[in-house]
This record gives structure tokens, sequence and C-alpha cells, in this order.
């Protein structure tokens, strides 16, 4: 034993001076655990969106039609009692889609109004038909963007005339009848901006940088004069590129 052979005396300042170097060295773990508490509950943890599941009702039809859309195949697993999962992820997507057998109880079809942001809509539409899949003609909104919902608004034929971010649409079904939305996104509305956006070529970013400037050109110029009576397809406090005064007076 550590205290043998000692006197009392020697004993107990042996076993004070342990105790003390003990004390110091929790003192010193609960300091460095209070400063890892306060530095993780300061920072953001992010939470990415990572898959979205989708209801189907064959798994081989659904797995032939994406990747008849060109979408990459991730992993394609069968498991005990049936079980299949199978992944895809759309070109340029940070996150993925799955379906399968006994993933979700959802029904064939629920899955409704999926949006997928394009940087150029008009090319999506002839990529989607290039590769034979029925999809809508473009269009855009008479007011607003919430046509691309069924039963709100009034959907007026191709894009946007001012082409302006988040105001043109085209949709497409799968096989089960789950809806697709494409959006033309060219500038993201302050603070949604993703760190992490790519393009697939040189010409895709020129491409969406023109049309990034000329968008925020017209959106700065429609704010600068609003109007209650918004030109057709946009919103209402928006008069595309022209002065409020030459708006015109009633919807169409």
């Amino acid at each position: 034993m550590l205290f043998n052979g000692l006197d009392n005396f020697s004993r107990a300042t042996l076993f004070v001076e342990s105790n003390k170097e003990k004390t110091m060295d929790d003192s010193l773990q609960t300091a460095v655990n209070a400063e890892d508490e306060r530095r993780h509950s300061n920072a953001r943890i992010d939470m990415k969106l990572e898959v979205i599941v989708i209801p189907v009702s064959n798994v081989d039809r659904a797995k032939e039609f994406y990747t008849k859309l060109g979408w990459r195949l991730d992993a394609d697993v069968a498991g005990p009692n049936g079980f299949r999962l199978i992944q895809f992820t759309p070109p340029g997507s940070g996150s993925s889609i799955q379906c399968g057998v006994n993933l979700t109880p959802a029904a064939p079809s629920s899955s409704q109004g999926l949006l997928l942001a394009v940087s150029d809509i008009e090319g999506a539409r002839q990529q989607l038909a290039a590769r034979g899949i029925e999809a809508s003609e473009v269009f855009h909104c008479a007011t607003g963007t919430g046509c691309r919902f069924p039963g709100i608004g009034a959907r007026v034929s191709g894009p946007h005339p001012d082409h302006l971010s988040y105001g043109s649409f085209a949709s497409f079904n799968d096989p089960d009848g789950n809806s697709w939305v494409l959006q033309e996104v060219t500038t993201r509305l302050p603070g949604r901006i993703a760190r992490d956006t790519t393009y697939a070529s040189v010409h895709d970013l020129s491409e969406a940088m023109i049309r990034a400037a000329t968008a925020q050109g017209n959106m700065k110029r429609g704010l600068e004069k609003p109007t209650p009576i918004g030109q057709i397809g946009t919103p209402s406090t928006w008069c595309g590129s022209r002065p409020a005064k030459n708006c015109p007076n009633k919807r169409q």
C-alpha cells in the first residue's frame, strides 16, 4: 500500500496532497466539459434535407422511370420479408429520393408538388421531352406564384415575360401519379443563397449569371414603383420592368 511504513502525520499529509491533486483534476475536467457544452450550445448545427421517400406501387417501373429521367442511381438494396430500397439523386441536387417496398405507409400518388429548382425552365422542359418524359407546357401565374398548386390562381402559357426568378414552371408525374414541379430560379431571395450551388458546365454558369443579372434588374425596377394591381405574371406589388403608371388597370 502507498501509506505503509509512514507515521500518521506523513500519511495524513500524503492523503491531503493526493486528494488535492484529484480535486484539481476534477475541477479542470469540469471546466473543459463546461466549455465544450458552451461551444456546442452556441454553434449552429446544420440540418440538411437528405432523403424524401416517394410511395410507389411498382418498384421496378419506378426505377425505370427515374433512370429514364437521368437521375443517378445510388442504391438498390433488397432485404428480408420483401424489403427493397432504391435511391436516386437528381442532377446537381444535395438531396435524394427513395422508393421501394415496406418503406412508407403512404399511398402511391400521395406525394404532390415536389419542387425541382432549375436555372433554365425551357431547357429543362426540352430535356424531359428528349428523354421521352411527358410534361406540361411551361407556364407562369397570372399573379404571384401559387398557381403551381392545384386549384390556386390562374396559369398563363409560357415562361414569365420578364423571366423573374421563381416565376416560371413546368410539371410532370411519375407512373404512380406522384407529381413534380420544375421552377426556374435564377436569383435567390435574400438569406436563401446556397453555399454549395453548382452548375454542370461553364456554359450553364454563364447563362445563369446573365439571367440572374437580367432578372435582378427587372425586379429592382419593378419594386421601385409598387402598385396594388400587378402586371400579368407578377406579384401584386410588382409591375415588371415598367413604371407603375403604365401598368394595366385591370386583371386579365
